[in-house]
């Protein structure tokens, strides 16, 4: 009798297009994936896959059997998750998180999933969104929090929270008592985010002017590192305000007042579209509870489906 891990071996590989990246996918070898889809070929009584020169493709009756394929993955997947307990969602899920987030709500978010799924494993990278988009969509990560939504086939988002930026300094600058114009930040050193980054060009943008000094522009890739260099009066950050509260709190930094109309940043939840999601959305349901600031609950099974 087909089982259903060889029927998920060969969704994966024909949606992977390849059986090593099955084999990354079910944390198996490749010769276990082999092994797997000689099986079902065996039982099925046809040739299901087919090697081009860079990826596998499957045959017209390997094209059928993925119809039949993803729904039954797609139902076992709902069967779980509408009668199962919730420690058996269980395996590792891949989760790409841009730092903004890992500053402000990430940590409540791991304890929530530990809490709720204690079975279910989070492998979790910190990147800018233009590297998670590219992780994604090699199928390398599972899961992205990102300034969205992002736009690609079979990429569904749902949006998370938005968050405010402005001009932040030390009040050894002594800028803290006036309304700023662009010219009075443009004699400073402004710090933000790293190149390809949304902050990055919101910079490039306002201060690229020819009556304005040529921009001293601080990139980083940390947001630690910008943080302390504003807090150490090393220039102005335009980044979220709200990953320095306690900064501003306890006076090491200072919201500049200016007259400018800065755009928030919004972050999404971006996964790919697939008959076997049921952990991710799991995880954004409870991503999206916490980032508009709400309390996670255990709901009803019937409200979870």
């Amino acid at each position: 009798m087909t089982d259903f891990k060889a029927i998920e071996t060969f969704m994966w590989v024909v949606t992977l297009g390849s059986f090593r990246g099955a084999a990354q996918k079910l944390n198996t070898t490749q010769p276990a994936i082999s092994q797997r889809i000689a099986q079902l070929e065996r039982e099925v009584g046809v040739k299901l896959l087919q090697r081009d020169r860079r990826m596998v493709l499957p045959t017209p009756s390997g094209r059928q059997l993925m119809v039949y394929a993803e729904k039954l993955i797609g139902l076992r997947s709902e069967m779980l998750a509408v009668v199962g307990d919730r420690s058996a969602m269980r395996g590792v899920l891949r989760l790409g998180v841009a730092e903004t987030i890992v500053h402000t709500w990430l940590p409540q978010l791991i304890k929530s999933v530990n809490h709720a799924y204690p079975n279910l494993s989070l492998e979790i990278e910190v990147d800018i969104t233009s590297n998670l988009r590219n992780r994604l969509l090699a199928q390398e990560i599972e899961l992205a929090f990102v300034l969205g939504p992002l736009t690609a086939p079979m990429v569904n988002n749902r949006p998370l929270c938005d968050y405010s930026v402005g001009f932040l300094a030390s009040p050894s600058l002594g800028l803290g008592k006036q309304a700023l114009t662009l010219h009075d930040l443009a004699k400073f050193p402004i710090i933000t985010f790293s190149r390809r980054t949304q902050p990055y060009e919101i910079v490039r943008a306002l201060f690229n002017r020819p009556d304005l000094p040529p921009i001293r522009l601080h990139a980083s890739a940390s947001l630690a590192t910008v943080i302390h260099m504003a807090i150490e009066g090393l220039g102005i950050a335009l980044i979220p305000t709200a990953i320095v509260e306690s900064d501003l709190a306890d006076g090491r930094l200072q919201l500049l007042s200016t007259n400018l109309q800065l755009a928030p940043l919004t972050f999404s939840a971006s996964w790919l579209a697939s008959p076997d999601t049921v952990a991710v959305e799991r995880v954004v349901e409870l991503a999206a509870s916490l980032a508009r600031g709400g309390v996670i609950v255990d709901a009803p099974r019937e409200a979870r489906h």
